[in-house]
């Protein structure tokens, strides 16, 4: 334990920015975990709510579908009150595609913080070891030859301990982006399906 404190220690201020950066994504992963957690929930809850609005039960279909915890719940409610109100054609479908972008835009958001560190944990690694090398360099000229190699070495592997931990910030990252990005997607589909589903149905089903 004391060693690696030691060694992060060695790091100076380059690894000090990786640690904010570390505990910054493995924060925003958790939070935005429980956020997309629900969004491709209540697949039945929102087929039961169909039916009922096929049935002509408008009120309950609406009701249902309010009371969904997805986004996919939100916008279907809505387009049910829309439809009960005689909204129809492209301008409905224009306000429910916004409704959609809308509700796309918030599961997405911040995931791009999570790119960005992604993007730059390695680059700033790669500065620490390059500044890390220029110092290690200049410390054997101003020794003039009497410095040995494992001196030399030494600096060498307190250098390229920040491309390491640059890349232990990247890693988890890149992977929580990727995978809430993905979870998100999953959020669109639910969403464009649950409205498919619903102007089929009105369709077929006018009145």
């Amino acid at each position: 334990m004391f060693g690696l404190l030691e060694s992060i220690g060695t790091g100076g201020p380059i690894i000090a920015v990786l640690i904010v950066l570390s505990v910054f994504s493995l924060t925003l992963i958790a939070v935005k975990t429980l956020q997309l957690w629900p969004v491709t929930s209540g697949a039945d809850l929102r087929t039961s709510a169909i039916e009922k609005f096929a049935a002509g039960d408008v009120a309950a279909a609406t009701s249902q579908a309010s009371g969904g915890k997805a986004p996919a719940d939100r916008v279907l409610s809505y387009a049910m009150q829309a439809l009960k109100d005689g909204y129809s054609g492209p301008p409905l479908m224009t306000e429910l595609t916004r409704r959609g972008n809308e509700e796309f835009a918030q599961m997405n958001k911040q995931i791009q913080f999570l790119e960005l560190i992604a993007m730059i944990s390695p680059l700033i690694g790669l500065l620490g070891t390059v500044l890390g090398m220029i110092q290690s360099f200049q410390e054997l000229e101003l020794a003039q030859g009497a410095a040995n190699a494992s001196v030399l070495a030494g600096g060498i592997w307190q250098a390229l301990l920040t491309t390491a931990a640059g890349l232990l910030v990247a890693i988890p990252a890149a992977v929580g982006a990727s995978l809430l990005s993905s979870r998100a997607g999953r959020g669109a589909q639910c969403i464009e399906g649950a409205i498919a589903q619903l102007m089929l149905v009105h369709e077929h089903n006018p009145k």
